[in-house]
Order: C-alpha cells, then structure tokens, then sequence
C-alpha cells in the first residue's frame, strides 16, 4: 500500500508542477510529459507516449487533461487517472480563480502584455520542439507511408484548409488499414513499406 501511495503522490506533484509552469494550453504540456514519464520516470515508452498524444488530441476534451489520463491510468489505473487530473486542472483553476480577480489590472497593464507576448514566442519554440522530435521518432522508424501522411497533413491543414477532424479521421482509417495489412501478412515488412 505504501508503494501505492508513493506511485499516486509522484503522479500528482509531476501533473501539479506541470500544469503550474505551463502556459500554452494542451500541446505544451506533452513534450513535458514525455520529458517527466518517459525519459526521467522510465514509466512510459517512447511509442507509447506517441499513442497517448494521438489519442488525447483525437478524442474531445482538453489535451493535457487527456493526455494525464492515460497516463495516470497506464500507471495505476484509474485511481491513477483520477490523481493525474486532478493535478493538472487544480493548478488552472487556481491561477484563473485568482486572476479574475484582478482581471480589469491585468487587462490594461503593458507589461503584462508583453510578457505574454514573450510567453507566445516561448510556446511557439516548444511546439516546434514537439513536432521535430515526434516526426524524428517517426522518421527513424523508416516507414514511407508515415512519412506521406505526415507530409500529406501538414499540406491539407496549412495550404488548403482542410478541417482538422476530417485529417484526423482519414489518418485514424489509414492508421487502421495499415495494421490489419500487417496483421495479414503476419507482422512482416513492419520497418520498411
């Protein structure tokens, strides 16, 4: 029980410093989340938190919330669940709860407004820092049609303005053809096709 108890304080204290000391909403917080559960904790693979993040953008919800979730779960179950988001909405609410307070202050202050100038550039950086290290973790799998998906993505959403749940439902229906295709073939040609 004891072990319990500290697998479930670490989850929280890792999900409550997370959240505290992050700002740009859901898709800042995974890269930190990988940073924190995969290569510090050692509780999560690589692959793995690749599955969650694809799964807590796809399903309805917030991101960081989703994502704390499955990884709260994947830990220790659904007490674990529970534990990891309460520490990532408690610190949120707090924040905002004190804030609109003195909403009408922060509003018309300069130099609020340009540190949250600086904090977009900062949110920026880490979303690059996301999407660079995913798509090389994809990459060094050598598989051609990840590639062209990503690829064929990044072209639909930024050149030609397709809805975003349409990508995401297409990619899930490839994602899904493309397994039972190795399933069939039992597994072969996993790297390479």
């Amino acid at each position: 029980m004891t072990g319990n108890k500290k697998i479930y304080r670490k989850l929280f204290s890792s999900t409550f410093q997370l959240s505290a000391c992050t700002f740009g909403g859901g898709f800042v917080i995974i890269p930190l989340m990988r940073k924190k559960f995969v290569e510090e904790l050692h509780w999560i693979e690589e692959e793995e938190m690749m599955d969650f993040t694809a799964i807590a953008q796809s399903s309805p919800g917030a991101i960081a919330v989703n994502a704390s979730i499955l990884v709260g779960y994947h830990v220790a179950g659904a007490a674990g669940a529970l534990v990891t988001v309460l520490g990532t909405v408690l610190p949120p609410l707090l924040i905002i709860s004190v804030i609109s307070f003195f909403y009408r202050a922060f509003r018309d202050n300069a130099l609020v407004n340009m540190a949250m100038t600086g904090m977009l550039a900062g949110v920026a950086a880490v979303i690059c820092d996301v999407v660079l290290s995913m798509g090389k973790e994809l990459l060094k799998k050598k598989r051609v049609l990840w590639a062209v998906i990503l690829l064929a993505s990044f072209g639909a959403v930024y050149f030609l303005q397709v809805n975003i749940i349409l990508i995401i439902l297409v990619c899930g229906a490839v994602g899904a053809l493309d397994t039972l295709r190795q399933e069939r073939r039992g597994g072969k040609g996993h790297e390479i096709s």
